[in-house]
């Protein structure tokens, strides 16, 4: 089946090539940025897939030196980082090619902008005004491809990495690490299992959610933040029940895209909860985000409520109000066998004292609608570990 939808060209809040087979177009791409020997940044288990290998066949098509580094992981560590800019350095790369999922795209960004600096990771962390301490000049260029559609890194003009040190998820921010190109290509999440389809595709809900929950005034991302909830609503089921759905896939592709421009708003308490998560214990992001949303959404009620109203409706919504989109979330998580608590997870209750000061202080936090307390952290956690909704 092919999409009712043809390729298009966007310049919004990149330079983007969305379409079938767009891939192709990679080596044009770098060319279009100046490089002649891009790093292509990837995981492990993509390494050896088509993605790869088209996005490697379309740079040696432009006759461009493409290097391959993959060693990185799920929730990538500052080691997987510097690694990545020791090989970029030791084969005089001069851009980075960023394909795969969040952290896929995490680490080639970060890559790309500690390519010439000379100071460490962490001062580059988003903090006051730390980001102008960059040196624009030891920066390259990006071009993008997700290969999932959750967390829309792709957009992004941050990457969060792990400090392993302190075992906290810390966000580098710099205005320059948006990738100048990004190549949306749903063919290339065709091969996308169902649990990681449902997974990802819960994340991007809960950038769309909580964005469009923020208190923070900024009506373009409250617009873009409710058209996300709507393809998401109407296409990931079918996403991951036929995983070669291509008009299902593209349109899951555009909402992650649009839940990451939507948080410019804000996230909350879903992200603050799951960033130590990750960080401490390794879980999936996004299916962490998936776990606790409703536990959040239900903490969030008596701020969120009008808000609840106005989505319930415009999603054409059995049932109106907080009670349908709580529903709504309800049911979608069981239609895609996402864990109910926490503890499926590895998440336990001793483990609260150490996550929840985490939770507080993670910028996240800062937007949620309602203060995010210790005390409610702690309970929040709790709830989300014991089932009690």
């Amino acid at each position: 089946m092919t999409p009712r939808i043809t390729p298009q060209n966007w310049n919004y809040p990149t330079t983007i090539r969305f379409g079938c087979g767009r891939i192709n177009e990679l080596g044009g791409i770098c060319r279009e940025l100046g490089m002649s020997a891009p790093l292509l940044v990837t995981d492990p288990q993509l390494a050896t897939l088509p993605p790869v290998q088209d996005a490697l066949a379309a740079c040696l098509k432009a006759d461009l030196r493409t290097a391959l580094y993959h060693d990185i992981q799920s929730n990538p560590l500052e080691h997987h980082v510097a690694a990545g800019v020791a090989v970029l350095r030791a084969g005089n790369h001069d851009g980075v090619i960023a394909l795969g999922g969040g952290s896929a795209l995490d680490a080639g960004k970060a890559i790309a902008l500690m390519a010439g600096q000379t100071r460490p990771l962490f001062d580059f962390e988003d903090r006051a005004d730390w980001w102008t301490r960059v040196d624009e000049a030891g920066m390259v260029p990006v071009a993008a491809v997700p290969t999932t559609a959750g967390t829309g890194s792709e957009v992004g003009r941050a990457a969060v990495i792990t400090d392993e040190q302190a075992r906290i998820k810390k966000i580098i921010f710099h205005p320059r690490m948006l990738p100048e190109r990004v190549i949306l290509d749903p063919q290339v999440t065709l091969g996308m299992p169902p649990a990681l389809t449902a997974a990802v595709g819960m994340d991007a809900l809960s950038h769309a959610l909580e964005a469009f929950c923020s208190p923070v005034f900024h009506p373009m991302a409250q617009g873009i933040a409710v058209e996300a909830m709507r393809l998401i609503h109407e296409h990931l089921e079918s996403a991951f029940k036929d995983g070669d759905n291509i008009e299902a896939r593209a349109h899951m592709q555009v909402a992650a895209t649009m839940g990451a421009t939507a948080f410019q708003k804000g996230l909350g308490a879903m992200h603050a909860m799951s960033h130590p998560c990750g960080a401490v214990l390794g879980t999936h992001h996004g299916l962490t985000n998936a776990v606790v949303m409703p536990y959040v959404l239900i903490f969030n009620r008596a701020a969120v409520a009008p808000q609840m109203d106005y989505l319930a409706r415009t999603l054409g919504l059995s049932k109106p109000g907080f009670a349908g989109v709580l529903a709504w979330i309800m049911e979608l998580r069981e239609m895609l066998n996402i864990p109910t608590t926490l503890a499926t997870l590895g998440v336990q209750v001793e483990h609260i004292e150490q996550l929840a000061p985490m939770a507080v202080a993670d910028p996240s936090a800062a937007t949620n609608p309602v203060e995010l307390t210790l005390g409610d952290a702690k309970r929040l956690f709790k709830d989300a570990i014991k089932g009690r909704l």
